[in-house]
């Protein structure tokens, strides 16, 4: 990459950021709470984005940025890479999530029943104008089941492969310590499964969303069914040194499974992120899908869509054209004029002598 380095005008560079922060205004604990309780979903995008779990912290970046999320989630990173690794959590097992949510596209009678949960799938999309003219808006009251749904429930996939219908991959039995960790290892292609995981975890919902969408599409390879979307809340287990394992917490957790037909079984495509996040998960996990041998430079492909939905990557890289580039433009105008004063030379030595 070339551009030169920005010097001088420091003056003005201080302005600059200073308005950009006066335009937000002072903020305190109170507004990051309000952030922190009126946006739930954009708590969990970014969260889940930043791959750090803490919603104070979300709350306080949103609130620190005016909202720029690229930069809300590289301010949650940074963060992050100052902390301490503890520990290792133990690995959630699906059948133990807390679940709030969970439906399935292409089975109606699952194992435990559908549970539709928080969802505006249903909603008509109504702009509460009301609210601009001074009215409050009170959401109705929700009426609880005569049944409760029970908190847990089981994994559709594991009803299918007792159904001879897909084919489980087998367990990693990697422990601790030992599991790659993307946030502290490049990402290098073929790419380890944890690291694919991981990286679609965390991958831009934007980003997402655009190359997942081209595959469903008609762009990729295969096209998805959700076989079964959770939305959840897990413990977050982890050892004492003592070695008894207690809850550290819980979090909430999001994972699509979607399915397509090949052969006489059903290929799996698999996505969880921090946080509730339908859409990036549906799309990742619909890109997992049409991975397996997608054409080299394909929306579908492993290498491309790890690297182009890395969101603080990409908008850094956007946004560094921003950056004086003068020497480098300066070279390319040179060129072009230099190639133009040959051409219009040949073409005047070219013409016949009158």
């Amino acid at each position: 990459m070339a551009y030169v380095a920005t010097r001088g005008g420091e003056s003005a560079i201080e302005q600059s950021e200073r308005l950009f922060r006066e335009e937000i205004g002072a903020f305190d604990q109170s507004r990051v709470e309000t952030v922190k309780e009126s946006m739930p979903y954009l708590i969990d995008r970014v969260m889940g984005e930043a791959s750090l779990y803490d919603e104070d912290l979300a709350a306080l970046a949103i609130a620190q940025t005016g909202g720029e999320l690229y930069e809300a989630v590289l301010l949650l990173r940074a963060w992050r890479t100052s902390q301490p690794r503890l520990t290792v959590a133990e690995p959630i097992e699906q059948t133990e999530l807390f679940t709030h949510r969970r439906i399935s596209a292409a089975f109606k009678d699952i194992p435990g029943g559908q549970v539709l949960g928080p969802t505006l799938d249903y909603a008509h999309r109504i702009l509460a104008t009301d609210v601009l003219r001074g009215a409050d808006y009170f959401p109705d009251p929700v009426e609880p089941a005569e049944n409760p749904a029970p908190a847990h429930q089981p994994s559709v996939s594991a009803w299918q492969a007792d159904n001879e219908l897909v084919d489980l991959p087998a367990a990693d039995q990697t422990s601790g310590n030992d599991i790659p960790d993307l946030t502290r290892e490049p990402l290098l292609f073929p790419a380890k499964r944890a690291h694919t995981l991981q990286s679609l975890a965390r991958a831009e919902t934007g980003g997402a969303l655009a190359l997942g969408y081209a595959a469903m599409r008609g762009y990729g390879q295969a096209h998805p069914t959700v076989n079964e979307l959770r939305l959840a809340e897990a413990d977050v287990v982890v050892k004492h040194p003592d070695g008894r394992a207690f809850s550290a917490g819980r979090v909430k957790v999001s994972q699509a499974e979607v399915v397509d037909k090949k052969g006489d079984k059903l290929d799996l495509g698999f996505a969880a992120t921090l946080g509730w996040n339908e859409v990036k998960c549906i799309s990742a996990a619909t890109l997992d899908l049409n991975s397996e041998g997608a054409e080299k430079g394909s929306a579908t492909e492993e290498e491309f869509f790890l690297y182009h939905t890395e969101g603080v990557e990409s908008s850094g890289f956007c946004i560094h054209f921003k950056l004086p580039h003068y020497v480098t433009f300066q070279s390319s105008l040179d060129a072009m004029r230099d190639a133009k004063a040959k051409k219009a030379a040949t073409t005047k030595t070219s013409e016949p002598a009158e």
